[in-house]
């Protein structure tokens, strides 16, 4: 849940996005200048949060009361070497901003650190992550928690569709690729599991609202519904010409999820009661709009 400590009047702090040159980043970035506020993008080229001196760099960044917006990560994280990095990561940040007069720190997590459930997840579920990635982000967590005795934010997002993302993971945004090269779409198995798809732009608004009122607490980046993998094949295929087909194929593991990976999306209504989640049929046709239109991937 989320607390909003100050109030919307007023001049607002500088933002820096850490992380800006990929796919979340970006779309924090993006929103965050359209709503005025002043922003310093840095994403690998400016600062390798892997590298010695890593920590100083960001530091010598930092102004007195920023907000510092970390989306830096290795992700997908698939093994315990990347897992190890990521630690390293947030060490670098956690280094940077010790002794800093940051004024606000929001961390882009993942819905990962949630176990699976057969009811939709809230805040409250409990965060015992099964796979490398969420152990990664929840990890994180605690670490940025205990070494930040300022006001943060953890905002946890489900699996993100839009322009833009470079890992052509299984779901919207592969399949759109394959709409749009006329290559027919192959599902796991039916494509039958459901689940919940969150929009990339609603992401970034997300953080843009937590930015301005400086909120503290977690808070779920979700639609609140759930769709099929099939429902969004079928949807996105109908999209492009000539129209390619939505195949089956053999599943070669077990299901993810169980199948099942629902939201209940009350909280963020509670926080923020004007905000417009995007429902799934509409974010796929915006997104393959942006794409015949401009080429974007």
């Amino acid at each position: 849940m989320l607390t909003h400590p100050k109030p919307l009047a007023g001049k607002r702090a500088r933002t820096v996005v850490l992380g800006a040159g990929g796919f979340v980043g970006a779309a924090c970035l993006r929103q965050l200048r359209a709503a005025g506020i002043e922003t310093l993008g840095l994403g690998r080229t400016e600062i390798d949060l892997l590298s010695v001196g890593a920590a100083g760099s960001l530091r010598a960044r930092l102004r007195p009361d920023d907000t510092l917006v970390f989306v830096s990560a290795r992700a997908p994280c698939r093994d315990a070497a990347m897992l190890v990095e990521n630690v390293r990561m947030a060490e670098a940040v956690c280094a940077a901003i010790k002794g800093a007069s940051l004024g606000h720190l929001v961390y882009v997590s993942s819905d990962a650190v949630y176990r699976d459930s057969a009811d939709p997840i809230s805040e409250t579920s409990c965060a015992e992550p099964g796979s490398i990635h969420g152990a990664m982000h929840l990890a994180r967590e605690v670490i940025l928690r205990s070494e930040y005795a300022g006001p943060i934010a953890i905002v946890r997002p489900t699996l993100i569709y839009g322009i833009g993302d470079p890992h052509d993971g299984y779901g919207p945004n592969r399949f759109r690729r394959l709409a749009r090269t006329g290559k027919d779409i192959v599902l796991f198995g039916e494509g039958e599991e459901r689940r919940d798809h969150v929009y990339l732009e609603d992401v970034g608004e997300l953080v843009r609202r937590i930015v301005e009122r400086r909120s503290t607490g977690v808070i779920n980046a979700v639609s609140g519904a759930v769709a099929s993998f099939r429902e969004i094949a079928e949807a996105t295929a109908r999209h492009f010409t000539p129209r390619v087909s939505v195949n089956d194929s053999p599943r070669a593991g077990p299901m993810p999820h169980n199948g099942y990976r629902a939201f209940d999306a009350a909280a963020l209504g509670q926080a923020f009661p004007d905000f417009r989640i995007t429902a799934w049929r509409e974010g796929i046709s915006l997104t393959c709009g942006l794409q015949k239109k401009g080429g974007a991937t």
